[in-house]
């Protein structure tokens, strides 16, 4: 016989049911990838969920069961096993008995692979390596243990090798010795030349200056010498004429 029961009603139903008091536990924070203080991701183990005897549960229990695993499936992310519950579901009790018991194990173990190829993306060198690692191994235990604290261990080492943002303020001595010699060579030498010259060659007739030379000279001193020439001439003129009035 084949049930027809869509997932959502099997999730109601998985929540109805208290989860194992193992599974209820509090984690420390931890660091995300780029190095911020977040809440640490915890992956539940699967295993933990079967608390019934699979040989000899009924339908019921077996599809509650179900529904708890697919909603942990869906709240990690997990592609592979959501896939393959969502079609078991629809199959017999026997199907479902038999995927509960062995395939639902190879699916998680694959979910749980990606999750950890996932953590390299902006990863550092140490949770490189601790992803190597764990790939290497290939178990599920492994998995779990890397994706629940060795990530978290391997990115801590990683974040504390990265030099803080205060260690490099390049800002402050750059600014201070570009602007001194500025000020002081657009000062110094702009206004002494400037001025001297000006003021000696614009004021030449203001407040007594040097006296004029040049041309204005040599020609004021011509003017002089004939008009002492013909002072001179005039006086011997005159002074002929009384001696010849006299005699």
């Amino acid at each position: 016989m084949r049930w027809k029961v869509p997932a959502g009603a099997l999730l109601a139903l998985a929540f109805l049911i208290p989860a194992a008091p193992a599974m209820a536990q509090t984690e420390s924070p931890a660091l995300n990838a780029a190095c911020q203080t977040v809440e640490r991701k915890v992956y539940k183990d699967i295993r933990g969920f079967v608390t019934i005897d699979l040989d000899t549960a009924s339908t019921v229990q077996l599809r509650v069961l179900t529904a708890e695993i697919l909603a942990e499936a869906q709240a990690n992310s997990f592609p592979v096993l959501s896939d393959v519950i969502q079609k078991r579901l629809n199959g017999t009790s026997d199907d479902l008995r038999a995927f509960l018991k062995a395939d639902v194990q190879k699916a998680w173990t694959v979910d749980l692979r990606i999750s950890v190829v996932r953590t390299l993306t902006d990863a550092g060198p140490n949770v490189k390596a601790a992803t190597q690692k764990v790939l290497d191994s290939g178990t599920l235990d492994g998995y779990l243990a890397y994706l629940n604290n060795g990530l978290y261990t391997a990115r801590e080492l990683d974040c504390a090798s990265q030099p803080t943002p205060s260690a490099t303020p390049s800002a402050t001595p750059s600014a201070t010795p570009s602007a001194t010699p500025s000020a002081t060579t657009t000062v110094a030498p702009t206004p002494a030349s400037s001025t001297s010259p000006g003021a000696s060659g614009g004021g030449g007739g203001d407040g007594g200056g040097l006296p004029v030379t040049g041309a204005e000279t040599a020609t004021v001193a011509s003017i002089g010498a004939a008009l002492l020439l013909l002072g001179g001439a005039g006086y011997l003129i005159g002074r002929r004429r009384r001696s010849r009035f006299v005699a």
